[in-house]
């Protein structure tokens, strides 16, 4: 059969949907089609258990033939909204799978319940709970990491980077003044090299940074194709950032990370927590008006994940 799972918006959303593709290839003969958004297109592509992938286009007509050319025996909706939802009811794929949420969800003959909104599992484990609805008695277990693209370490040195972009689902993020405070309590420690990185949207976050460094950082202008920014968030050691696409893409990967996530149940790390181990992961729930103390309580651990890797 040629299944066909959807998930077109931004980076951090398409890597929540690894888990299932990997079951899904794992343990079936089926053909695994994606259909994704431009950005995550060529790392679509990249990805051994993912068969063919489709990109998204708001071009109705030219979307229906593609997914006629690939003569799609199931769907699985991971996101949903009215423009794709119509789509996959004109292609006539007999089974459509998706949430019950949102008006859309009238064009799937499918739909599960899920309530996401009561952030009883991560998002990630939503995602397979749509797959097994299809394959009730499918094995839900995978290997890590999602993601294996191998990388030296730079110069030699271990690494720990940092992330301070705003984008994605973050609610909740620590001040670049305390960014660069944190950098600075462990810029000292032998053997340890401090990068920063900054997406194509950062630029004010990268001027701020580059004009308030006082000690030796490298600076990282990651104006690069997805693919080999994995290439370079696998040398790094450890991954510090807000809750943002190249977190998700750091727990693809099954590197450490500390990350920051908004105080809300929606925002918070119980529903977009990384797909990587348990134990790799460091979450903090930022509050708005954070005070010194707590973020004294992060440049602790800080601190002690550096002496361990």
């Amino acid at each position: 059969m040629n299944i066909l799972v959807t998930r077109h918006d931004k980076i951090g959303d398409f890597i929540t949907t690894l888990p299932m593709l990997k079951i899904l290839k794992s343990n079936t003969d089926h053909k695994v089609i994606v259909l994704v958004s431009k950005i995550n297109y060529e790392l679509a592509c990249s990805i051994d258990y993912i068969d063919d992938v489709i990109l998204y286009t708001e071009d109705s007509f030219k979307l229906l033939g593609e997914i006629h050319k690939r003569r799609i025996d199931v769907s699985i909706s991971c996101f949903i909204d009215t423009h794709l939802a119509f789509v996959l009811f004109l292609a006539k794929i007999k089974q459509r799978f998706a949430p019950a949420t949102k008006l859309a969800q009238i064009f799937f003959n499918k739909r599960i319940k899920q309530r996401r909104s009561e952030v009883k599992k991560r998002e990630w484990e939503y995602n397979i709970d749509l797959l097994k609805a299809f394959i009730p008695d499918i094995d839900t277990t995978f290997s890590r990491p999602l993601l294996d693209f191998k990388s030296e370490r730079i110069n030699g040195l271990k690494t720990i980077a940092f992330h301070p972009g705003f984008g994605g689902s973050s609610d909740g993020n620590l001040s670049l003044d305390d960014y660069i405070n944190l950098a600075r309590s462990i810029s000292t420690n032998d053997g340890l090299k401090v990068v920063f990185t900054f997406g194509p949207d950062d630029g004010e976050s990268k001027k701020y940074i580059e004009e308030n460094i006082d000690f030796k950082v490298d600076i990282i202008d990651s104006k690069m194709s997805l693919v080999d920014f994995c290439k370079l968030i696998s040398s790094f050691d450890l991954f510090v950032s807000t809750s943002t696409g190249p977190m998700h893409l750091a727990g693809a990967l099954n590197i450490r990370t500390l990350s920051f996530f908004g105080d809300s149940l929606f925002a918070s790390s119980k529903r977009w927590g990384t797909v990587s181990d348990e134990d790799k992961q460091n979450n903090f729930e930022v509050p708005n008006n954070y005070d010194k103390e707590y973020y004294l309580k992060v440049e602790g651990r800080l601190k002690e994940l550096s002496n361990e890797i």
